[in-house]
C-alpha cells in the first residue's frame, strides 16, 4: 500500500517533472510529440478533477440541506443556480450567442452580481488602504505621499491643481519604480516557484499526495 501511496506518486512526479524540463532543451520531433501527448494527458485529468470538483461542491452542499445547518438556505440556491446554468447550456441551440437562454442568464444574472460583489470590494479596499496608508512609520508616509501623487496625477483636476509637470511624473513613479519593485516580487515569485517545483520534482514537497506530505 505504502508503493502505491507513496513511492510511484513520488517517481511519477520526479521522471514527469524531470522530462517537462528537458524538453524545453531538446528540439527532437519524438520528444516533442511526447510533450504534446503528456499536454492531451493534462487536459484529461483536468477534466476528472472538474467532476470531482463539481461533485465535491454539490455533496457539501447537499450534507448542509440534510442537516439543516444554519443559512442552508443558500446550498439551496447554489443547486438551483447549477441546474438551471447546466440546463441552458445543454439547451442552448445558439451556442452560446446573443439571445440564447445562457447568454441571456450570463448577462443578466451573472454580470449584475459579479458587479454587484466588485462594488462591494470597493469599500474593504478603501478600507484597507486607509488603514495602511496612516502615516505612522517612515514607510507608510512615503506610501501615502505616492499614492496621493499618482491619484492625482491621473485625474484631471491634478493637472489643473499642479500643472502639466505632475502627470509626467507620475507616468515616470509608474514606470520606474515602480516597475522596478513589480519586476522585483515578480522574480520572486518565479524563484519561489522554481524552489517549490524542484522540492516536488525531489519528493520534498508531498502534500499533492494528501494528509501532511510525510
Amino acid at each position: 500500500m505504502n508503493l502505491v501511496k507513496k513511492q510511484i506518486p513520488i517517481t511519477l512526479a520526479f521522471f514527469i517533472g524531470m522530462f517537462m524540463w528537458l524538453q524545453n532543451y531538446l528540439p527532437n520531433h519524438d520528444v516533442q510529440e511526447i510533450y504534446r501527448t503528456i499536454n492531451l494527458w493534462s487536459l484529461i485529468i483536468i477534466g476528472f478533477t472538474l467532476i470531482v470538483g463539481i461533485y465535491s461542491l454539490l455533496n457539501h452542499h447537499a450534507q448542509k440541506i440534510k442537516r439543516k445547518t444554519p443559512q442552508w438556505g443558500f446550498s439551496v440556491v447554489v443547486y438551483i443556480a447549477m441546474f438551471t446554468m447546466v440546463g441552458a447550456g445543454l439547451i442552448d441551440s445558439k451556442h452560446m450567442e446573443a439571445g440564447g437562454p445562457l447568454m441571456w442568464l450570463f448577462d443578466n444574472m451573472q454580470v449584475p452580481m459579479q458587479s454587484t460583489m466588485f462594488s462591494i470590494l470597493a469599500f474593504y479596499i478603501v478600507s484597507a488602504a486607509y488603514r495602511a496608508f496612516r502615516a505612522r512609520t517612515k514607510e507608510a508616509t512615503i506610501l501615502l505621499v505616492t499614492a496621493i501623487v499618482v491619484m492625482l496625477g491621473r485625474v484631471p483636476i491634478g493637472e489643473v491643481m499642479f500643472g502639466k509637470g505632475l502627470p509626467v511624473f507620475t507616468e515616470w513613479l509608474l514606470a520606474t519604480p515602480s516597475m522596478a519593485a513589480q519586476r522585483g516580487i515578480l522574480l520572486g515569485v518565479g524563484l519561489a516557484a522554481i524552489a517549490t517545483a524542484l522540492r516536488i520534482i525531489f519528493g520534498i514537497e508531498r502534500t499533492y499526495m494528501g494528509g501532511g506530505g510525510d
